[in-house]
């Protein structure tokens, strides 16, 4: 019997051949995600494999946890490539930041020139507990400065889910999105994938990223889609090439 029900695709067969990855935590030993040599081989491996080309990584820069400076970032990059020669040659490897905005990013900003994904394109993250008091002036200040905000998955902020309208807001302070790719999954819940669906069916999605942390991360992309409509998901997908560099 044929079915009329069609199943889910699986989100790592929509993975675009040499696609560019602008979040993720590879480097090992520097923030919450690879910890050692080993895991940042195994996931590399896992990315290629998926047909990632090339990752923009992405270590946090989060004041009194992770206070990663540019010259850390740098240095350890190029220590990741000395241990993984063969690794990070299959997958083509740059560093960049996901900076929290916070009461002390204003500072940063007007202090020191920003490790961006590319060009003028920051990486911007707020905490998982409520936005900045300032969000707006911080938007504003970085605007002012010639940057390009990339704001990290805009999905997960649960204090937005009952105000859906404050994205448009952000969007019109010069915000562009990017969704992490396992939010289309469930990975983090239920509310976060209808966000998540939301954001691309309004065609507010810029970009993608997977934000791979560890091997669970990794595990996840096994997982069927719980999005009803994939093309603005493959859509988002080819955005991602004004990084292919």
């Amino acid at each position: 019997m044929i079915s009329f029900f069609k199943s889910k695709p699986i989100l790592k067969d929509l993975i675009p051949t040499g696609f560019v990855d602008i979040h993720s935590h590879l480097l090992f030993g520097i923030d919450d995600g690879a910890k050692t040599p080993d895991d940042t081989k195994f996931i590399i491996e896992s990315m290629v494999n998926f047909g990632f080309g090339k990752a923009i990584t992405t270590p946090h820069t989060t004041p009194y946890i992770w206070d990663n400076t540019k010259e850390m970032i740098l240095e350890k990059e190029l220590e990741v490539k000395r241990v993984l020669p063969q690794e990070t040659l299959a997958l083509k490897l740059r560093v960049a930041s996901e900076y929290l905005m916070d009461d002390s990013f204003s500072k940063r900003i007007k202090s020191e020139r920003l490790l961006t994904l590319q060009d003028n394109y920051v990486l911007v993250e707020m905490s998982y507990i409520n936005p900045p008091m300032q969000l707006f002036d911080i938007l504003f200040e970085l605007k002012s400065a010639g940057y390009e905000i990339v704001l990290a998955h805009p999905e997960r902020y649960n204090f937005y889910h009952n105000n859906l309208d404050v994205f448009r807001k952000l969007k019109r302070a010069g915000c562009l999105f990017q969704l992490n790719l396992l939010s289309v999954t469930g990975y983090y819940g239920s509310k976060i994938a209808e966000t998540a669906a939301y954001l691309l069916n309004s065609g507010f999605i810029d970009f993608v990223g997977s934000d791979i942390h560890h091997v669970k991360h990794i595990k996840g992309f096994d997982s069927k889609l719980t999005i009803k409509d994939k093309v603005p998901l493959v859509e988002a997908f080819a955005k991602n090439a004004l990084f292919d560099i």
